[in-house]
């Protein structure tokens, strides 16, 4: 189940925050991408990402979601997902549990999914923590605390 509707609105929020602060490369692949042009967006964003710029690899993983300018693959979205996450970035982490919960892309785990979602709820995602307290509906006790343990362990 995609959820793009949520994801688009995210998107739009986070790239209306770091629109104002960037220059360069970046800013080029967010226009491209406000004026609908994604193939080009893409095509900017890659290298950026690439190099380790965690915004480029959130909206490069949203891209691949949503098929904007690429096919859509949700394992390659999870892919770039997981690169920003590793960073700690709390909506790729949301992403991620998003995915691990519906077996989008990833294998479905629920312990995973929780410890995604805990991690961004944890920076402050609220819509985490909200699916994560529903996710805990229907995870046992040993899942959640296997989950926290991992949220705690996590870098």
């Amino acid at each position: 189940m995609h959820q793009l509707p949520h994801v688009l609105a995210v998107a739009i929020l986070v790239l209306s925050m770091v629109t104002s602060v960037l220059a360069g490369p970046f800013e080029d692949a967010l226009a491209a991408y406000n004026r609908q042009d994604y193939a080009r967006a893409v095509q900017l964003l890659r290298p950026i990402a690439e190099s380790g710029n965690v915004r480029a690899q959130f909206l490069l993983g949203f891209m691949y979601e949503g098929g904007m300018g690429v096919p859509e693959d949700d394992t390659e979205a999870a892919k770039w997902y997981r690169r920003a996450a590793d960073t700690g970035d709390d909506y790729a982490q949301y992403h991620m549990g998003v995915m691990h919960r519906d077996g989008q892309g990833v294998p479905r785990d629920l312990v995973r999914a929780y410890m995604w979602l805990d991690l961004a709820a944890m920076r402050g995602h609220q819509g985490a923590a909200m699916d994560r307290d529903r996710l805990a509906g229907s995870m046992s006790a040993a899942q959640i605390a296997e989950a926290q343990e991992l949220a705690r362990k996590w870098k």
